[in-house]
């Protein structure tokens, strides 16, 4: 890939509250992605069944398909997610499983950055470690730094606009896409 491709990546959430804090985060990327990249929602994970083998068995339901085919088509991924009892939320969890199961697999040796937002110290950072073992296993690149964990998030946004208005959390986040674009062109 040369460095003047276009980069195509994509936010997974993994969040379904209509006003997830964590949704304002990935409302907020497409903004402050550098000037190379294109930032667009995966398809959500509302609708994805349980996962169930029996299920696949069957075909695979056409939620997962089109989030399978939008990460494969992708150049990078971005998760951004709330962390739920000190991991990551099921619904997460569940589409990840379920597109696992695609062959060829959409994560193997696909470049990921994680982002978390929550109202405690902490900005989700439990869940973005145990996020980190499921792509060891599953294959993917992580971005390692920096690490957007967004503490206190309830006092970062705006909550007419529906995303993170906040100063240095923004040059946060515009870093961190600013070395996942490095990191894409790197892998590829």
């Amino acid at each position: 890939m040369s460095d003047a491709t276009p980069l195509k990546v994509v936010s997974l959430l993994g969040s379904l509250r209509k006003g997830s804090y964590n949704a304002m985060l990935a409302r907020t990327l497409p903004a402050l992605a550098p000037p190379d990249m294109t930032i667009t929602p995966a398809p959500s994970i509302r609708d994805l069944p349980f996962y169930d083998a029996d299920l696949q068995a069957q075909g695979f339901p056409a939620a997962v398909t089109a989030l399978a085919g939008a990460i494969s088509a992708a150049d990078g991924v971005i998760i951004v997610t709330p962390e739920y009892n000190y991991s990551i939320p099921g619904v997460l969890k569940n589409a990840i499983d379920w597109v696992s199961r695609r062959s060829p697999q959409p994560f193997a040796a696909k470049p990921v950055a994680l982002a978390s937002a929550s109202m405690g110290a902490l900005g989700g950072a439990r869940s973005q470690y145990h996020l980190r073992q499921v792509m060891v296993f599953i294959e993917a690149y992580v971005l390692n730094r920096p690490e957007v964990m967004v503490p206190t998030v309830q006092t970062k946004v705006d909550g007419e606009k529906g995303e993170i208005t906040d100063g240095p959390t923004r040059d946060l986040i515009a870093a961190e896409l600013k070395a996942f674009a490095a990191f894409i062109r790197r892998l590829s």
